[in-house]
Protein backbone atom coordinates (compact mmCIF):
# COMPACT_ATOMS: atom_id res chain seq x y z
CA UNK A 1 0.00 0.00 0.00
CA UNK A 2 2.95 2.29 -0.74
CA UNK A 3 0.89 4.72 -2.82
CA UNK A 4 -2.11 4.87 -0.49
CA UNK A 5 -2.69 8.46 0.61
CA UNK A 6 -4.25 7.45 3.93
CA UNK A 7 -1.50 4.94 4.72
CA UNK A 8 1.00 7.80 4.23
CA UNK A 9 -1.03 9.93 6.64
CA UNK A 10 -1.03 7.07 9.18
CA UNK A 11 2.78 6.80 8.85
CA UNK A 12 3.18 10.57 9.32
CA UNK A 13 4.58 11.04 5.80
CA UNK A 14 1.76 13.45 4.99
CA UNK A 15 0.56 15.90 7.65
CA UNK A 16 -3.02 15.94 8.88
CA UNK A 17 -5.03 17.79 11.48
CA UNK A 18 -5.68 14.93 13.87
CA UNK A 19 -8.83 14.79 15.94
CA UNK A 20 -8.35 11.30 17.41
CA UNK A 21 -5.69 8.60 17.37
CA UNK A 22 -5.09 5.27 19.03
CA UNK A 23 -3.20 2.12 18.02
CA UNK A 24 -5.88 1.07 15.47
CA UNK A 25 -7.77 4.20 14.40
CA UNK A 26 -6.96 7.69 13.13
CA UNK A 27 -9.41 10.56 12.68
CA UNK A 28 -8.50 13.84 11.00
CA UNK A 29 -10.13 16.86 9.42
CA UNK A 30 -10.93 16.58 5.72
CA UNK A 31 -8.87 19.04 3.66
CA UNK A 32 -11.84 19.63 1.33
CA UNK A 33 -14.78 19.75 3.76
CA UNK A 34 -18.35 19.23 2.56
CA UNK A 35 -19.76 20.59 5.85
CA UNK A 36 -18.52 22.89 8.65
CA UNK A 37 -17.41 19.75 10.51
CA UNK A 38 -16.01 17.07 8.20
CA UNK A 39 -13.80 14.47 9.83
CA UNK A 40 -12.44 11.31 8.23
CA UNK A 41 -12.17 8.27 10.49
CA UNK A 42 -9.97 5.45 9.20
CA UNK A 43 -8.56 2.15 10.38
CA UNK A 44 -4.77 2.28 10.45
CA UNK A 45 -4.80 -1.17 8.90
CA UNK A 46 -5.17 -0.87 5.14
CA UNK A 47 -8.57 -2.17 4.10
CA UNK A 48 -9.41 -1.14 0.55
CA UNK A 49 -13.12 -0.58 1.10
CA UNK A 50 -16.21 -1.80 2.91
CA UNK A 51 -16.33 -4.64 0.36
CA UNK A 52 -13.01 -6.01 1.68
CA UNK A 53 -13.81 -6.28 5.38
CA UNK A 54 -12.87 -9.72 6.69
CA UNK A 55 -14.34 -11.54 9.68
CA UNK A 56 -11.35 -10.50 11.81
CA UNK A 57 -12.06 -6.82 11.02
CA UNK A 58 -15.57 -6.80 12.51
CA UNK A 59 -14.42 -5.79 16.00
CA UNK A 60 -12.36 -2.95 14.52
CA UNK A 61 -15.34 -1.66 12.53
CA UNK A 62 -17.48 -1.69 15.67
CA UNK A 63 -14.74 0.22 17.50
CA UNK A 64 -14.69 2.82 14.71
CA UNK A 65 -18.37 3.54 15.29
CA UNK A 66 -17.65 3.95 19.01
CA UNK A 67 -14.87 6.41 18.17
CA UNK A 68 -17.22 8.32 15.85
CA UNK A 69 -19.67 8.64 18.74
CA UNK A 70 -16.88 9.86 21.03
CA UNK A 71 -15.73 12.43 18.46
CA UNK A 72 -19.33 13.62 18.00
CA UNK A 73 -19.57 14.20 21.75
CA UNK A 74 -16.21 16.02 21.86
CA UNK A 75 -17.18 18.20 18.88
CA UNK A 76 -20.48 19.13 20.55
CA UNK A 77 -22.62 17.59 17.78
CA UNK A 78 -23.85 14.40 19.41
CA UNK A 79 -27.20 15.78 20.51
CA UNK A 80 -27.97 18.00 17.51
CA UNK A 81 -27.02 15.36 14.95
CA UNK A 82 -24.51 14.31 12.34
CA UNK A 83 -24.16 12.09 9.31
CA UNK A 84 -21.76 9.20 8.74
CA UNK A 85 -21.08 8.18 5.15
CA UNK A 86 -19.02 5.28 3.81
CA UNK A 87 -18.50 5.27 0.06
CA UNK A 88 -17.63 1.86 -1.39
CA UNK A 89 -15.75 1.50 -4.66
CA UNK A 90 -15.44 3.82 -7.62
CA UNK A 91 -19.13 3.74 -8.56
CA UNK A 92 -20.02 4.40 -4.92
CA UNK A 93 -18.00 7.61 -4.94
CA UNK A 94 -14.91 6.34 -3.10
CA UNK A 95 -11.92 8.46 -4.13
CA UNK A 96 -9.22 7.06 -1.82
CA UNK A 97 -9.08 3.27 -1.85
CA UNK A 98 -8.63 2.94 1.91
CA UNK A 99 -11.75 2.39 4.01
CA UNK A 100 -12.85 5.67 5.55
CA UNK A 101 -15.89 7.06 7.29
CA UNK A 102 -17.01 10.66 6.69
CA UNK A 103 -18.38 12.36 9.80
CA UNK A 104 -20.34 15.43 8.69
CA UNK A 105 -22.04 18.01 10.91
CA UNK A 106 -22.29 21.63 11.89
CA UNK A 107 -25.23 22.54 9.67
CA UNK A 108 -28.59 21.14 8.62
CA UNK A 109 -27.58 18.47 6.12
CA UNK A 110 -29.73 18.11 3.02
CA UNK A 111 -29.73 15.32 0.48
CA UNK A 112 -26.25 16.14 -0.86
CA UNK A 113 -24.05 13.09 -1.05
CA UNK A 114 -20.31 13.42 -0.39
Amino acid sequence: MNNCLFCKIVKGEIPSEKVYEDEEILAFKDINPAAPIHILVIPKKHIESLAYIEKEDETLIGKIYGVINQIAKEQGIKEKGYRVIVNCGEDGGQEVMHLHFHLLAGTKLGEKIV
